[in-house]
């Protein structure tokens, strides 16, 4: 197989992992699921992986890592800038 299209695959199963939780938790408490975040979030898993492939010699672990991982940095940086307002104190 392609080292490139392993180190996708693997990267999305790792990403489609990550948002497997985060559905689960969604689920516990009821609350509506995001379908439209969710296909993002596998899709720029499976770049994240690529790329982390790429970069490392197309080691397969790295790539599964990289894309359960990858997401969650870009969760993090996504409810970062959802802040509604930012206050700014001056001393």
């Amino acid at each position: 197989m392609d080292p490139t299209l392993l180190a996708g695959i693997l990267g999305g199963v790792g990403g489609a992992t990550r948002g497997l939780v985060g559905l689960f938790k969604a689920l516990a408490v009821s609350k509506r699921i995001k379908w439209k975040y969710y296909t993002i979030t596998v899709v720029c898993a499976i770049v994240i992986g690529v790329f982390t492939g790429m970069v490392f010699n197309y080691d397969t672990r790295l790539s599964l890592l990289a894309g359960y991982a990858g997401t969650d940095i870009l969760e993090g940086v996504y409810k970062s800038f959802k802040a509604e307002k930012v206050m700014v104190v001056r001393k």
